[in-house]
């Protein structure tokens, strides 16, 4: 569908959902965003809902300024899938003992690593410049500097929240492995840092909104930002591809005797900064809940635990900033989903899928998101679907 745009902003909001389908709040820290004397634009996706600092599924273009807060505080946090070889018939029909040994080797929730992972072990991982990356650590800010063994044994780690790991099955019958992370703790430590420094200078004193607080280019508090967000923007990427070396050794073993082959994998940041180039202005542009959807560009859009995820490509639309949604969203909050589902609801809407059925993750259920396939349907001018895979293991913290 055509975009809608949202008037009340010093800027035009673009808007790929109906406007009367948001809840108020989100709509108001729309409208403060396209206040900002910095914003350039703001294009807002179909999954788009409240979030701190500003609404999640929204795409913010800024001119020579960034807001940390709106970056948020899972830095680089996004997706990862790789497709297999193997096909719905290789599986068993009990997914329980292939679930039990991903989660040993994945830790979940607040779990690290006892010793970190060391690179060089795991076969199938493809990452390069492990000395350089570790060494940048030493150039972040003087608050982080005593985390570096935290971070190392957090590497190749799932977190709790939203985050996961899937075995799923395309609709031709291949097998993929899909997980989401970001940064873990260091990410997290990092953002609080700069967020609270952004809420101290002068020139954020008059905002309707202390979490649109900003940096601007030229500063050194800008510069000490950009350098640690890119640092912090190429862990979570290198945290999801260990993970992912890690699932795909599991699953390599467990099927002993066949010879598993993977194909490229396919990664998106969906809570990042970029740099990019809009009808020839340079602008930082914050994708808060959001992937990059250049023209052919490989993306993936989840639902929730059960209703399947999209590998998407693309079109490389320019009035959404080349964006496209980054998931289901979330359609009631945390709070709301744990009032208004029981574990029997959970059992019944994950039905068919190996996973945890308890209260731990009721907040997680299926019914708290929106409904994938429209959220699909709407951006249907920023992308097009490759392949629809649906859960056959479903790993949650």
């Amino acid at each position: 569908m055509p975009y809608q745009t949202l008037r009340g902003g010093r800027v035009p909001i673009r808007m790929w959902t109906d406007p009367a389908d948001v809840e108020d709040v989100a709509l108001e820290q729309l409208r403060n965003v396209a206040d900002l004397p910095w914003v350039q634009g703001v294009a807002v996706m179909p999954d788009v809902h409240y979030g701190k600092g500003a609404t999640v599924g929204s795409v913010i273009a800024m001119r020579d300024a960034v807001s940390p807060a709106a970056v948020g505080v899972d830095i680089g946090c996004g997706m990862t899938a790789v497709k297999s070889s193997l096909t719905v018939e290789d599986m068993p029909d009990d997914l329980g003992a292939l679930r039990g040994k991903l989660e040993k080797a994945i830790p979940v929730g607040r779990g690290s690593h006892k010793q970190a992972v060391d690179p060089s072990a795991l076969p199938g991982l493809r990452e390069r410049g492990w000395y350089d990356f570790w060494r940048g650590f030493d150039d972040l800010v003087p608050a982080v500097r005593g985390r570096l063994g935290k971070a190392r044994q957090q590497m190749g780690t799932l977190g709790g929240g939203n985050h996961f790991l899937e075995v799923c099955a395309d609709d031709t019958g291949a097998i993929w492995i899909v997980l989401h992370s970001g940064s873990r703790g260091i990410g997290n430590e990092l953002a609080q840092v700069h967020i609270e420094a952004a809420r101290r200078l002068p020139h954020n004193q008059d905002l309707p909104d202390p979490d649109l607080a900003v940096f601007l280019t030229g500063s050194r508090k800008m510069a000490e930002y950009r350098r640690d967000l890119f640092w912090a923007q190429e862990y979570a990427r290198r945290n999801r591809a260990v993970m992912l070396a890690l699932a795909q050794h599991v699953v390599t073993r467990y099927f002993t005797g066949r010879k598993v082959r993977w194909e490229d994998l396919i990664s998106c940041h969906h809570n990042y900064v970029a740099e990019e180039t809009y009808d020839g202005v340079d602008l930082l542009v914050t994708r808060k809940g959001a992937i990059r959807a250049g023209s052919g560009d490989l993306g993936i859009i989840p639902g929730s635990m059960a209703t399947g995820t999209y590998i998407v490509r693309g079109l490389g639309n320019p009035a959404a900033y080349d964006s496209a949604s980054h998931g289901a969203g979330r359609r009631m909050s945390r709070n709301k989903a744990r009032k208004a589902f029981t574990v029997e609801d959970l059992i019944e809407q994950t039905k068919g899928v190996e996973c945890r059925k308890d209260g731990g993750v009721l907040d997680e259920i299926p019914g708290a998101y929106k409904d994938i396939e429209s959220v699909i349907e709407a951006q249907a001018d920023l992308v097009e679907v490759q392949a629809h895979l649906r859960q056959l293991i479903c790993i949650k913290g």
